[in-house]
C-alpha cells in the first residue's frame, strides 16, 4: 500500500467521519492506493465506531498522549508514505495528494505551511498567530536549520520508514516539533506545501494548552541543542571576562570617566570561568549526543576522531603554568613588603594569574572526561 492518512483521535465524534470521508474521497479522486487510520486514544463518545462507519480503520492506543497515539499509529501503518492530520476537521485534508507528490519526488518530510495558505477567521488564536508559532518556529530554524514556517502545523507527511528511524518518543504534544528537530539532526530532506486551517469543527477548546505546551516545546528545543544551550551563551560569557580581566589588569580602563576598579577584574574572572565551564557542557553533552547517534555534527565528529589527551593536557597546563607564574610572583612580592598591602594593580594581576589557574583546571578535567566518552565509543565499536 502507497500510503497510510493517519488521525490521531481523542473524542472527535462530531468531526472524525468528516475527516474520514474527505481523506478517503480526496485519495480515490487522485487514483491513490490509501487507508484511513484513526489511532483513537481512549475515546468515550463513540468516535471509533463512527471513524469504522466512514471507512477507518481504527487502533486502539492505551498510552495517553498525542505523541503516544501518533507512534502507535506509525507502526500500525501499512503504507509507505504517511500522511498525519488532526480529525477536527480544521485541515485540509484534500491536499493529501499534493503531500504524496513532494513524497514521490524524494521528500522525507513534507510540513504544511498554514501561513504560506489560507488561515481562516477564527482558525488560530491570534497569540499563535503572531506570536508562539513564528516565534517558536524561527526558534527551530535557527537553532536546527529546519527551514519551515509553520512548525505546529498538524498536517504533514512523511516516509514511514525514514520517520520510525528516528526513534522518536515524546508522548505529548511536542511529538510534533521532536519530528521536526530530529529529522533536521538526521538531514532528511524537508519540504514545504502550503494549506489552508478552518476554524475547528468541534466547537470546544483545543487539546493545545497554549504556554504548557509552548514551554514543553522551548525546553525540547533546548535540550536537543546543547550549542545553543551552553556554548554559545558560555563563549559570550567567557570572551566579555577574559577581555574585562585582561583589560583591568594590564591598562588603565574608564568608563564615563570613571576608572575600573577590582570589582570589574573580579566580575570578569567570574564570567570567564563560569563562561569556560558552560562552554565545556556544551561540548561534552554535543559529544554525547554524536556518539549516542542522537544528532550530527561534523566539527564535534572530527573533534572526537581527532581528540588527543596529551594535547588537551598541555594546553590546560599551559593556562595553569601561565597562572602560577603570575601569582607565584605576586607571591613573592608581597613576602618582601612583609605581608603589607599590595598595589591595586598588582591585585589585578593577582585576579587574572587565578583565572588562568582556574581555566587550566577545568580544561584539564574537561579532556579527562572527553576521553572517557571516546573511550566509551571505542569500546562499543570495535
Amino acid at each position: 500500500m502507497e500510503l497510510t492518512v493517519l488521525m490521531p483521535c481523542l473524542d472527535e465524534a462530531k468531526t472524525v467521519a468528516t475527516c474520514v470521508r474527505k481523506a478517503l474521497a480526496a485519495c480515490r479522486a487522485a487514483g491513490i492506493e490509501a487507508e484511513v487510520l484513526v489511532a483513537d486514544n481512549g475515546s468515550r463518545d463513540g468516535s471509533p465506531e463512527l471513524a469504522r462507519e466512514a471507512g477507518a480503520h481504527v487502533v486502539h492506543v492505551e498510552e495517553k498522549g498525542y505523541g503516544s497515539a501518533l507512534k502507535a499509529g506509525i507502526e500500525a501503518a501499512r503504507g509507505r508514505y504517511v500522511v498525519m492530520g488532526d480529525a477536527d476537521d480544521s485541515y485540509a485534508f484534500e491536499d493529501v495528494p499534493r503531500f504524496l507528490e513532494r513524497l514521490r519526488q524524494g521528500d522525507e518530510l513534507v510540513m504544511g505551511s498554514r501561513f504560506r495558505g489560507v488561515i481562516h477567521d477564527g482558525a488560530m488564536p491570534f497569540l499563535h498567530r503572531v506570536l508562539g508559532n513564528p516565534v517558536l518556529t524561527f526558534i527551530l530554524n535557527v537553532f536546527f536549520g529546519a527551514g519551515i514556517t509553520d512548525a505546529y502545523c498538524g498536517l504533514r507527511g512523511f516516509r514511514r520508514d525514514s520517520i520510525r528511524s528516528l526513534s522518536l518518543h515524546s508522548p505529548g504534544m511536542e511529538f510534533a516539533i521532536e519530528m521536526i528537530v530530529r529529522a533536521a539532526q538526521q538531514q532528511l530532506r524537508i519540504a514545504e506545501v502550503p494549506t489552508s486551517l478552518k476554524p475547528d469543527g468541534r466547537g470546544r477548546r483545543s487539546h493545545l494548552r497554549t504556554w504548557r505546551d509552548g514551554w514543553r516545546t522551548l525546553r525540547f528545543m533546548l535540550l536537543f541543542s546543547p550549542w545553543w544551550l551552553f556554548a554559545v551563551p558560555g563563549l559570550t560569557a567567557m570572551t566579555l571576562g577574559l577581555a574585562l580581566t585582561g583589560a583591568v589588569a594590564l591598562f588603565r580602563l574608564e568608563l564615563f570617566g570613571r576608572a575600573l576598579h577590582t570589582h570589574f577584574a573580579l566580575l570578569g574572572s567570574a564570567l570567564a570561568i563560569l563562561g569556560l565551564q558552560i562552554t565545556l557542557l556544551g561540548v561534552l553533552a554535543k559529544a554525547v549526543f554524536v556518539l549516542d547517534g542522537i544528532g550530527r555534527s561534523l566539527a564535534v565528529e572530527r573533534l572526537i576522531s581527532e581528540f588527543r589527551l596529551e594535547l588537551a593536557l598541555l594546553l590546560g597546563l599551559g593556562a595553569f603554568a601561565a597562572g602560577l607564574a603570575i601569582d607565584g610572583r605576586i607571591l613573592l612580592i608581597w613576602l618582601r613588603s612583609h605581608a603589607g598591602l599590595l598595589d591595586e594593580t598588582i591585585t589585578n594581576l593577582a585576579i587574572m594569574g587565578g583565572t588562568l589557574l582556574a581555566l587550566g583546571v577545568e580544561v584539564i578535567f574537561s579532556a579527562f572526561f572527553l576521553s572517557i566518552l571516546k573511550g566509551s565509543r571505542d569500546r562499543r565499536w570495535a
